[in-house]
């Protein structure tokens, strides 16, 4: 759009006439140019970098935490009889069998921590990664309280978490024990009925002699385990002094991927997946492509597939329409940062 010249104009009045006194004013230059409807004004390169998913927590330290362990495979579920331990086990101690085409996958309370309670009745059939037994940590441990969100960033896997004691060690490794899940309150079976004592020899007319119970024949008892919330449990290494109560920051490391395709996260529309980006053509147009997501660290996002790397796009993403309400299609949404 060409500048304009603008005339400025005066008008005098005169004694038996009017005056008109015009002079050049320079071009306004205070209202940029506008650019067609449709057309992109700010875009950016796909690059190449190394990624890490990484989730930020706030825990604590605490006292014998609750973990869960999950079944392995599908299958049903066989408990096995165990018996509380009078000390902290130093060896990993099976608790039950998943049996899946006639094969016992075994599940175990790993060494340091004992057996808390069936979250499942007895022969129940059970899948992959389903909390099946809870356990209890001999000791101190780190637990970090999730949301929902957050607890399906790191449900998949928890490839390395570092701790920070608020005020103290580290950052330092924190081994992840059980899974991520909510867990029940944990039930304990009933404990075997104890030896009954043989019954005492009686004496015509004599009340018959009672005799003390033998030592050793008092049933035990286990308390089971408390309901928890969505959480996140690991342990530091030996050297690293505990306080419980202590404050802690984790940051949880879930994926990494090497050399990844990556765009920033407002130049698509959509986080997880399938998602759309807008490729700016030379002249400026955007034409909507779709792409497979993977990692993110909330700053970029992976494409794995749908842009080969040379292309130009168009910064914010593409609109999508919003889900139909009352059977009438919605308006656009902003789903990739407009």
């Amino acid at each position: 759009m060409p500048n304009r010249v603008l005339l400025r104009c005066a008008v005098f009045v005169l004694a038996g006439g009017v005056l008109v006194a015009c002079s050049e004013a320079k071009p306004d230059q205070s209202v940029p140019e506008l650019a067609q409807r449709g057309k992109a004004v700010t875009t950016a390169k796909p690059v190449r970098q190394d990624l890490a998913n990484k989730v930020s927590l706030t825990g604590k330290v605490a006292l014998d935490p609750v973990f869960g362990l999950v079944a392995p495979v599908d299958g049903q579920i066989r408990y096995l009889d165990v018996k509380q331990p009078e000390s902290t086990p130093t060896t990993a101690t099976r608790v039950a069998n998943i049996w899946a085409s006639g094969v016992p996958h075994p599940v175990e309370v790993p060494a340091g921590a004992t057996f808390a309670g069936r979250l499942v009745e007895d022969r129940s059939t059970v899948t992959a990664g389903m909390p099946i037994a809870s356990a209890k940590r001999a000791g101190y441990g780190v637990v970090a309280e999730l949301d929902g969100a957050q607890a399906y960033r790191i449900s998949s896997a928890t490839a390395s978490v570092q701790a920070q004691i608020k005020d103290g060690p580290g950052p330092f490794p924190c081994a992840a024990l059980g899974t991520i899940a909510a867990l029940p309150g944990g039930t304990m079976p009933e404990p075997p009925a104890p030896p009954q004592a043989p019954a005492p020899p009686t004496t015509p007319g004599r009340a018959p002699i009672t005799l003390p119970p033998p030592a050793g024949s008092k049933a035990p008892t286990a308390k089971p385990s408390e309901p928890t919330g969505l959480r996140l449990v690991c342990t530091a290494p030996e050297d690293v002094k505990l306080i419980n109560g202590a404050a802690v920051s984790l940051e949880v490391v879930t994926e990494r991927a090497q050399n990844a395709l990556v765009v920033p996260v407002e130049a698509v529309a959509g986080t997880q997946g399938k998602g759309k980006v807008d490729v700016v053509a030379a002249d400026g147009h955007r034409e909507t492509r779709e792409v497979v997501l993977g990692l993110t660290d909330g700053k970029v996002v992976e494409v794995k597939s749908g842009l080969t790397g040379e292309e130009t796009l168009g910064v914010p993403g593409p609109n999508l329409p919003a889900a139909p309400q009352n059977g009438q299609p919605g308006g656009p949404t902003a789903v990739g940062g407009r």
